[in-house]
């Protein structure tokens, strides 16, 4: 059975599905709001599956076939999908797969980009070059380990820039979300280095098929992003208005690529109206 975690509620089923070295525990503040309406359950990407191994992918592709198995295993179907970054990507490609089994999308600051994009990134790919130029794979794998305690860790995060929107609660949510015990005391992540470098290293050189099927996506879509995004660029948020313009694309202001994480009341209430003029 593929792990999840399950954070309660009535209603109907809504499936959240994290991003890329965020746990589903790093997204509480926005889950417990989502719980007041629904049912939600957040599956485990493979990178926190026991014995996946990183090898294993060479696209994003098998994911969305997880998810699919993995809503049919808890019979969750038809239900209201939101995804975060890579977790976006994953219920989209699942959705235009299998629609029978989704009500709805949010797609949350999606790592969607332009086919002229995704087009060069593919071609460095090709020529070997694309792991030199990707800002975030050398990074990911010096990314420190092991820790003595999470307060520490706080006081730390405190100072980054990339967490300057994130409330205490959210950074301590956060931070609550990344770690796990170590055996031999103190903590460690419980997403690996490897396996975040592996999802970025596999992602966006074969994303075409996400722009081809676009227009003929039948499901009431939502797009949040956050208004200082490195990742869901204006270009891309043209280009879905152009060619599915029923889409519904809200910027948050003051918010990152992070979005959910530092405007959870803001992208719960987004959600929340959607939800109510669409289903």
């Amino acid at each position: 059975m593929i792990p999840f975690s399950d954070f309660g509620g009535n209603g109907q089923a809504l499936h959240f599905l994290h991003a890329n070295g965020y746990p589903p525990a790093c997204y509480q503040e926005l889950m417990d709001m989502l719980a007041g309406t629904q049912h939600v359950s957040a599956m485990h990407l493979r990178p926190l599956w026991p014995a996946a191994k990183p090898e294993e992918i060479g696209s994003w592709h098998p994911l969305s076939d997880d998810l699919l198995q993995f809503i049919q295993q808890q019979n969750l179907a038809p239900l209201i999908a939101v995804g975060h970054s890579i977790g976006a990507i994953v219920s989209l490609r699942a959705a235009m797969s299998n629609p029978g089994l989704f009500r709805a999308l949010i797609l949350i600051d999606p790592v969607l980009f332009t086919p002229s994009y995704i087009t060069g990134y593919g071609l460095m790919r090709r020529m070997g070059l694309a792991d030199r130029t990707h800002p975030l794979i050398a990074g990911a794998l010096k990314r420190r380990r092991h820790f003595d305690n999470p307060e520490a860790l706080f006081k730390a995060y405190r100072r980054k820039d990339i967490f300057r929107y994130f409330s205490d609660q959210a950074l301590r949510n956060y931070i609550t979300g990344i770690l796990r015990p170590r055996e031999a005391g103190g903590y460690e992540l419980a997403y690996s280095p490897e396996w975040e470098a592996r999802i970025y290293h596999t992602g966006i050189w074969n994303d075409m098929d996400l722009w081809r099927k676009l227009p003929r996506l039948k499901l009431p879509t939502l797009i949040i992003r956050g208004a200082e995004t490195d990742t869901f660029l204006a270009g891309s948020a043209m280009r879905i208005n152009r060619i599915r313009p029923q889409t519904s694309i809200v910027t948050l202001e003051k918010s990152t690529h992070l979005v959910p994480l530092e405007k959870p009341f803001e992208t719960f209430t987004t959600i929340r109206d959607f939800l109510k003029e669409n289903l």
